[in-house]
């Protein structure tokens, strides 16, 4: 195994500008694409986000990618959503990623299964990802939920997630307060198009003692901008940037890439770091990283 990767939460307690990068798990055991595109970027990237069944899509497990990319040398998230499991199995889940190294973990709610490709599965929610903040902070201090003293605790650094461009901005505001009351140490946001409404939002929270990592997500084709508009609550694909794409024709995805680079060039005065996602494009994740200047 190599050596022991650098870790996330160092990284942004010096106050550096820190670069994640997120991957799905493939839906099977093929892990070969994510590990080859992460072998590349060992060293570029200060976390590596794994996603947990997301949207109520059936992939392979979240722990076990952690732990392949931390024998890379990578310093994974984890994420841990509240729709598959209940208390007792998220913190049995939560022991063993910690054995296994994994330090950080993203606390999610986790979207209903009737959107995904199991619509008869029963959802769970036996905990909202507020409370999951205030389990793991509970394993963290040596107990389980139960009040039980553990036999070794964890040591995570907490993760949450927040939409900045919601409308209205109100809940989303309170909502971030609470988490931060939670024990969540840093935020990873959702996708950024509007660098103006960020920087109004980070105003906002910038009394706040803990870390915000700006959502930056690859649009491959207009189609792709135009469902998010259509689908995704809080995301907002300006209609420029649609036609941008829209023009580009076969060359969309060089376009996506440059829209991103844009982005981050605009944020990164106001955040602490960028989450830089790229769904299928994540071969276009080294060249985001290069042209942007990041690592």
């Amino acid at each position: 195994m190599s050596k022991e990767p650098r870790r996330l939460s160092e990284v942004l307690s010096s106050g550096q500008f820190a670069v994640t990068i997120e991957y799905n798990p493939p839906k099977g055991t093929n892990i070969s694409k994510v590990l080859e595109s992460a072998k590349s970027l060992v060293g570029r990237v200060h976390g590596v986000n794994v996603t947990d069944n997301t949207a109520a899509v059936v992939r392979a497990g979240s722990m076990p990618v952690c732990r392949l990319l931390y024998e890379l040398g990578h310093d994974p998230v984890m994420q841990l959503t509240c729709r598959d499991r209940n208390r007792i199995a998220m913190q049995s889940d939560l022991m063993g990623a910690h054995m296994l190294g994994i330090r950080n973990i993203l606390c999610l709610t986790g979207d209903y299964p009737t959107v995904g490709d199991h619509k008869e599965a029963k959802p769970v929610y036996d905990l909202d990802s507020v409370q999951v903040m205030q389990l793991v902070q509970g394993l963290n201090n040596g107990h389980d939920m139960a009040g039980n003293k553990l036999d070794g605790s964890t040591a995570f650094t907490i993760g949450a997630a927040v939409t900045p461009e919601a409308d209205p901005v109100g809940p989303m505001l309170a909502k971030f307060d609470v988490k931060v009351k939670a024990g969540a140490q840093f935020f990873q946001t959702q996708a950024i198009y509007n660098p103006d409404l960020f920087a109004t939002f980070m105003t906002a929270v910038r009394p706040y003692k803990v870390k915000v990592l700006a959502g930056i997500l690859l649009l491959r084709n207009h189609k792709m901008a135009e469902f998010m508009n259509a689908n995704i609550p809080g995301v907002s694909v300006p209609q420029e940037m649609i036609d941008e794409l829209k023009a580009a024709g076969d060359k969309a995805e060089d376009v996506g890439v440059e829209i991103a680079v844009r982005t981050i060039n605009a944020v990164r005065a106001h955040c602490d770091g960028v989450h830089i996602m790229a769904i299928k494009g994540t071969h276009r994740l080294a060249d985001i990283i290069t042209k942007a200047q990041l690592g």
